[in-house]
């Protein structure tokens, strides 16, 4: 089949993916087509569980048409979506692999109570501000890092978090401390670096770590430094945990209802940051860690 491509997921792990050697897949080699998740549509087909006209999402790739090749199954695990349950760009973001890493990452790995203080790093971003609006409607207090006063008015005043704090203005470690007087029971980490750091500090007991991302590290020229202050962990019998939402791909569709439903009800926001023309991604992808963009950065073809 023949499909057009519609949008393109911009997300940090295409960082990883050129490096020397990648941690989890195969690294991109020069001259390759770009490695991203994308939405498009059926413009040509021979399969007959997917129709020309259909919607699709699968890896395929930052360009303008995807050949899907010969196959019992299409080889890049496409779906068909359900434009009933949401806008297309929606698919890439809160129904999409950001949706679902925050989805599994808060309910299994990080085992989310009702009464927990839950605290998300990045919260502005495609992953951060999926997790903090689920932890809202769990019941949970939630408090948002983002990297601008503006960001911060979002969570707190759109997304109904409890508290922001701007990492780039004062001291995190203080503002953390007020908003969180108990300490913190789940930490949603997208980042790493210094902010895990003030974060296992103020750990309640029991406490939770979600590793979702390692935003700080990225680009970093060399190895990075451990968490400083791991022995907490043991301090306060608290658990640190990575997760890929792959691992949880045979439940997708059972989790999308649920977000889809409340995306229709009003209680969780899916926000895009569009940028059009494929041209336009080499200019795009550093929004990602220079602080440009804002909720889930997409590519409109």
């Amino acid at each position: 089949m023949l499909v057009k491509v519609r949008y393109i997921d911009v997300q940090p792990a295409m960082r990883s993916w050129l490096a020397e050697n990648p941690p989890y897949t195969a690294r991109i080699e020069e001259g390759d087509c770009m490695r991203a998740q994308a939405v498009g549509q059926i413009v040509a087909s021979r399969h007959p569980d997917y129709p020309e006209g259909a919607h699709v999402h699968g890896m395929l790739g930052v360009q303008t048409y995807a050949m899907i090749r010969p196959g019992p199954t299409p080889p890049q695990q496409l779906t068909r979506l359900d434009l009933d349950l949401a806008p297309l760009p929606a698919h890439l973001s809160a129904l999409g692999s950001s949706g679902m890493t925050a989805y599994f990452g808060l309910l299994d790995v990080g085992q989310m109570h009702a009464d927990d203080t839950v605290v998300v790093s990045s919260a502005a971003g495609a992953v951060g501000s999926v997790a903090g609006q689920i932890a809202k409607l769990y019941g949970c207090r939630v408090v948002g890092i983002a990297g601008s006063a503006d960001k911060c008015s979002y969570l707190v005043d759109e997304l109904g978090f409890d508290a922001a704090v701007d990492y780039k203005q004062g001291d995190v470690y203080s503002a953390l401390s007020r908003h969180c007087p108990d300490g913190i029971d789940l930490y949603f980490d997208n980042v790493g670096g210094e902010l895990l750091d003030i974060a296992m500090l103020l750990l309640a007991k029991r406490a939770r770590i979600v590793v979702s991302g390692m935003l700080s590290q990225y680009n970093a020229t060399a190895p990075a430094a451990g968490p400083r202050f791991y022995g907490m962990l043991l301090l306060k019998h608290a658990r640190m945990e990575g997760f890929l939402a792959a691992d949880y791909q045979e439940h997708y569709a059972q989790a999308r209802v649920t977000i889809a439903g409340w995306m229709r009800e009003g209680k969780l926001r899916s926000r895009e940051h569009v940028v059009d023309g494929l041209e336009a991604f080499p200019e795009a992808f550093p929004m990602l860690s220079d602080g440009r963009s804002f909720g889930k950065l997409l590519i409109r073809v």
